[in-house]
């Protein structure tokens, strides 16, 4: 038995046959002439029922085959037991590098882990102290990198090396330099390579490794990290001593790098190092799909935004030790504790009570050698003379 939408069809089609308007049929339907149009067409189709509604269900539907299935388990079972990264993403390039000829979707191997109870909690890391934080929020590329300086490592043969690690904040794009030593013509090296592949930023965060600001003998002295990004108009941040998590992006970047690269390759030269990380870096931008990015890799988030990027304008990097700034800022961050003292590279710097059990920002003008203290909310709260080493 037909409905009555059915038998509206019909007998709208009639009623265009017979020469009435598409003006008229549809304002006393109440319909389209897109609805109108659509069912004439199937009208002059050879379908005997041509008035009733097709199947929406999809022509193709792909079903997982149970080998895949048994597979996605094996692979996280085995993972999780080796104690490395086990997310579906891990699993799906587990599966390409055995070069399985059916690789199912993310969605579909999250599916298949939560179908069989292996989803894992993450826990928290740390306990947030419950106080403000002075986050800078990124809102395009190179606004804000996170650098992170890792090792001593060893790989074979009694090979001893570092590796600098960068993210771009916004685009998740990362970069990665191998180092034998610590020297600051080395950190200088590797930073200016690093830059030749990401571009400069506007800001780098970074932690308080001493090779960065120079040490506590001169805190005032500029180190090398600080002269090159001055250098080239880019704002080092120094976050707070002991707590990593305020460089949460890279931190998560360096368990990536170890375990799917590092643990995975036999590192027995220099070379081998490069080459490995090179690799993983290309793979990690063209392939992975963080999920801040909703799905996006992050070369495909870089081309999206059409930004012009700053790179290096000369190939070799500048030699240590390099030329004093002149001008622009450098910034730190830390918790006041109850002495009311900021502590910046070892000097102990009294603060305002009010700034006692909060964070505080400390910016430093290079030219106008002075330092700004602002509170969590970038209220200025003090200016106080900073006069920086010669």
């Amino acid at each position: 038995m037909r409905t009555d939408e059915e038998r509206m069809r019909i007998q709208a089609i009639k009623r265009y046959k017979r020469g009435e308007s598409v003006a008229n049929i549809c304002a006393s339907l109440h319909r389209s002439r897109r609805w109108l149009y659509k069912w004439y067409t199937r009208s002059k189709s050879r379908e005997k029922e041509w008035y009733k509604d097709h199947s929406k269900a999809p022509c193709f539907i792909h079903k997982l085959s149970s080998a895949t299935e048994e597979l996605v388990i094996r692979l996280r079972k085995t993972l999780v037991q080796e104690n490395i990264f086990y997310g579906a993403q891990q699993i799906q390039w587990e599966m390409e590098s055995l070069s399985y000829p059916d690789i199912p979707s993310l969605r579909t191997i999250n599916r298949i882990l939560d179908r069989n109870g292996l989803t894992i909690k993450r826990q928290k890391n740390h306990v947030p102290k419950g106080k403000k934080y002075p986050t800078m929020h990124a809102n395009r590329p190179n606004q804000i990198h996170q650098l992170d300086f890792v090792g001593p490592r060893y790989g074979a043969k009694a090979l001893r090396y570092y590796t600098m690690n960068i993210v771009d904040v916004f685009t998740h794009r990362c970069s990665v330099s191998t180092l034998l030593v610590r020297r600051s013509q080395d950190v200088i090296n590797a930073l200016w390579a690093i830059w030749h592949r990401l571009g400069i930023p506007e800001m780098l965060q970074v932690d308080n490794e001493m090779v960065f600001w120079g040490s506590t003998r001169y805190p005032r002295g500029l180190g090398c990290l600080i002269r090159l990004c001055l250098n080239n108009r880019c704002i080092p941040m120094f976050i707070p001593v002991r707590e990593p998590w305020r460089n949460s992006i890279v931190e998560k970047f360096n368990e990536h790098l170890q375990n799917k690269c590092l643990r995975r390759t036999v590192i027995d030269t220099h070379k081998t190092l490069i080459d490995a990380t090179l690799q993983f870096e290309n793979h990690f931008n063209s392939r992975y799909r963080p999920s801040a990015l909703k799905g996006q890799t992050p070369l495909a988030v870089l081309n999206s935004t059409q930004a012009t990027l700053r790179f290096p304008t000369v190939e070799s990097a500048p030699k240590h030790p390099l030329v004093k700034p002149e001008d622009g800022t450098y910034n730190v961050i830390r918790f006041i504790r109850s002495d009311g003292t900021m502590h910046i590279f070892g000097e102990q710097i009294k603060v305002p009570p009010n700034l006692i059990y909060e964070y505080a920002l400390a910016t430093i003008d290079v030219k106008e050698q002075i330092l700004k203290l602002y509170d969590a909310n970038f209220i200025l709260v003090t200016k106080l003379p900073y006069i920086l080493r010669p």
